[in-house]
Parts: structure tokens; sequence; C-alpha cells
């Protein structure tokens, strides 16, 4: 079948039927011509382009700004500054975590908590409400605003989000949750992300304040399709060693707060425990004379910890030395004992090296490889650091020390609790203020 001619205008771009002398549209004479399908098929998309366009509503930066969103107090302080000032109406969080590392017990502190200013739904597909019940009873956070409900199905869990009689809704865990008419078992990459959309959207209709609990893999990241973490409006992460007793909470996405807070909890008795000053949470049971021992002062978000570094050289008859990290980078602590044993000569290629980072505290900055090469050259001459000493330092590969970011939060935190001596490079100076730029004039300076 003969295909019929197309014709556009050159002027506004306009498509017609047919030729004429002037275009109907903006008026113009004589700019009617034939085009091509492709150049028609064109000339229809930027017209649908523009007829979308004039939908849409812009709005300048210097616009005034419309009403804050409402928050809801969970009642524990760590939690709401993680948050940004606590859960958001309609805001979803997704908090993921080690198993038994304390997830249940933190949401049935904020349930309670939050039962006593509305109604709250704690739904579980773990669990039975009798066992929930139990651990309410047990953390003393039995409300009567909050009610229970074992179930994984996902629709009538939206549909009761969806009527707006909570203030909160707690799902424990995304991956038990199942949608009718969707392929796979719970779980799966189809499961998952229909739930959680449709959880999601019920929230977000709603106002209701929705925190979804996720597995882990052991590699500790979030289980379940990558989509989990967008649709939802912040991710946090608890972290801690189930030996230990303190644990952190800190934001990997918030779209509501910042991602550069951390809640620190105690795990007590009672539940979990808020740590108001943490700052030297992590060296309060220090032996300072024994060798092998440095403090570095470390940034977690926008708080200043001291964590105590420990090593142990312990020298072998064996072709293969021991390397053993734990609580840091192992591939920065092989860095730094290669400069050491390059750079100083330090005959650690004939002991075994241990590494630690005592009370479950975890470093990821570069900050502590100072830090790092003081322990082990400590441990190698059996010769204690100085107690009132702490070091911070970026070493690199031809043995030089990099200076670190905010060092006067560092500092000050550092002469709160009692060190009266940073030995590192970069800025500062006075008493006890020791400058270095490498690290054997660090090791010479503190050692002598």
């Amino acid at each position: 079948m003969k295909k019929s001619p197309t014709f556009a205008c050159s002027a506004c771009g306009s498509a017609v039927v047919r030729w004429a002398g002037r275009c109907p549209h903006c008026g113009a004479m004589n700019t009617i011509a034939q085009v091509s399908q492709a150049e028609a098929a064109m000339v229809a998309k930027g017209e649908g382009q523009q007829a979308a366009a004039q939908t849409l509503t812009l709005e300048g930066l210097d616009a005034a700004n419309g009403p804050e969103v409402p928050r809801l107090i969970t009642g524990m302080g760590e939690l709401d500054r993680v948050l940004g000032g606590g859960l958001a109406a309609g805001g979803v969080v997704l908090i993921g975590g080690e198993p038994g590392i304390g997830k249940s017990t933190l949401l049935a502190q904020v349930c309670g908590a939050v039962g006593r200013q509305g109604s709250v739904l704690y739904a579980t597909a773990e669990e039975s409400t009798q066992q929930v019940r139990a651990r309410f009873a047990r953390l003393d956070a039995s409300s009567a605003g909050v009610q229970l409900a074992a179930t994984g199905d996902a629709l009538a869990l939206a549909g009761v989000i969806r009527s707006g009689v909570h203030l909160l809704v707690v799902v424990d865990s995304i991956q038990l949750l199942s949608l009718t008419g969707i392929e796979g078992e719970a779980g799966g990459v189809a499961q998952c992300r229909a739930c959680a959309a449709i959880l999601v959207e019920a929230a977000k209709r709603a106002g209701t304040a929705l925190l979804i609990v996720g597995h882990v893999t052991k590699d500790g990241g979030l289980a379940g399709p990558r989509l989990l973490e967008h649709l939802v409006d912040t991710v946090l992460s608890f972290e801690g060693d189930r030996y230990q007793d303190l644990r952190v909470l800190r934001a990997v996405k918030n779209r509501y707060g910042s991602t550069n807070e951390i809640g620190l909890f105690r795990m007590g008795g009672q539940g979990l425990e808020e740590v108001a000053d943490p700052g030297g949470l992590y060296i309060k049971d220090r032996d300072a004379a024994v060798p092998g021992s440095c403090v570095v002062p470390v940034i977690e978000g926008n708080r200043c910890l001291l964590v105590e570094v420990q090593a142990l050289v312990n020298p072998t008859e064996y072709p293969q030395p021991v390397r053993r990290v734990s609580g840091i980078d192992s591939n920065r602590v092989a860095m730094v004992l290669a400069v050491l044993s390059r750079r100083l000569r330090l005959p650690l290629g004939t002991a075994d090296v241990f590494v630690n980072v005592t009370g479950g505290a975890r470093i990821q900055e570069p900050a502590a490889d100072l830090a790092v090469a003081l322990a082990v050259a400590s441990a190698w001459r059996e010769v204690a650091v100085p107690p009132d000493l702490v070091a911070v330092g970026e070493v690199g590969l031809g043995g030089e020390l990099r200076p670190t970011t905010r060092y006067d939060l560092r500092a000050a935190e550092a002469r709160r609790l009692g060190f009266q001596r940073l030995v590192g490079p970069g800025p500062g100076q006075g008493r006890g203020r020791l400058v270095v730029t490498s690290v054997a004039a660090a090791v010479e300076g503190v050692f002598g």
C-alpha cells in the first residue's frame, strides 16, 4: 500500500496533512514542504515533548520553601541523630545487620517509645506473636499503642499501611514477604522488589513512617536486589561484634539528613543503652605500659573516637611468617609492614606479625597508618609508646607521611581525654606537638 506524503512547516516544525500556502499554526507563508517518514516521526516526537513540557512546574532556587516534613521522635537520641532528627512522616527506612546483632531489640525499644505517642504496628514474618510479645516484656517496652501481626502477606500489610491509622509500621523482614501473582519464592529478586515497591507506595500515600528489616550477606551487605536501597529513603547499617557489647549505627544513605552521623549503643541487660560520650570508650581498659600499643584519633561521622591499635611481633623459624589483622584493612597493614621493612630495615620478614584494634572497633580511614607503624616498631623494640601520646598520619610507599583531615577536631578530643602529645604530619604547633614528615622521623622522635 502506497504511503501518503507528510508535510511540515519549516518555521515552527508543526506537521500538517496536506500542502498549504500558509501554516495554520504559526501563520508563516510558503513554509510548508514535504518531509520524509523519519523526519515526520521526529516532528511528532518534538510536538509531544513540547506538550508534556507545558505541564511541568518550574521553580527557582530562591522560591519559598514548603512546609517541613513532620518528624516522629523515636525516644532514642542516638537513632534520631542518625536519622537527621527522627523518623520522617512517609519516610521508609531499611535497616540491616548481622543475625544476633540487636536489630529486633532496637526496633522493639523504638516501637515501645513511639507506642506511647500513637498507634504502632509490628509485623513479623519470622517469629510468632508470642515470641515478639515476650521480647517486648523482657525489654520493658510494652505499650498500649503497639499492635502485633504475624504474616508474610505483603498485600495485606500494604492495605494496613494505606489506611493511615498507624504512626509507625515495622516489617521484619522483607526477605520473608511474598506477593500473590509474582513468580518466585519469598526472598527472591522478583518478590523482594515487588513487596518493597508496594509497601513503599502505601507508606508514601498514607504518610506513615515505615521501618523495614533486611537480611545481610556473608560480606555484610544487604541481601536482595540493589533496587531495595534505591526504593527507600534511608539505609541504616547496624554493626558490631556479637561478643562485645558496643554497637554502631550508621547511615549509608539518607534523603532526610546527613550520612556523616553515627549512633553508639551498648548492649545491656535491659536492651540497648545510648553512649552519650564515646570519645574514650575504646581505650578505657588500655595498659599503656605494655609495648606494641598506640592510640589514634579516628573520625566517625562528625565524631572523633580514640582507638587503641595493638601489635605483636614474634620471631619465627618458619619460611612463611604469619600475618593476622583484625579491625583494620589488611592491605594497608601489609603496606605499612613493607615500608617498615624496606625504609627502616626492620627484620619483619622473619617474624609473625599480629595487628588488632581493641574493643571491636573498625578503622576504615588511612589516618591510622602511623599508629600501626609505631605499634609494630614498639613491639619489635619492646619499648612502650609514651602513655600521653597519640599518632595520626597516612603512610606513603616512600616512607613519607601525609596529613589527614580535621586535625583540629582530633587534637581537641585527644587533649580533652588527657593526651598531651600528638605526633604526625600537617599543621599544629606548640607544646606537645611533634611534626614529622616520614615514618623514620616519627619512630626516632618517639623512641629516640
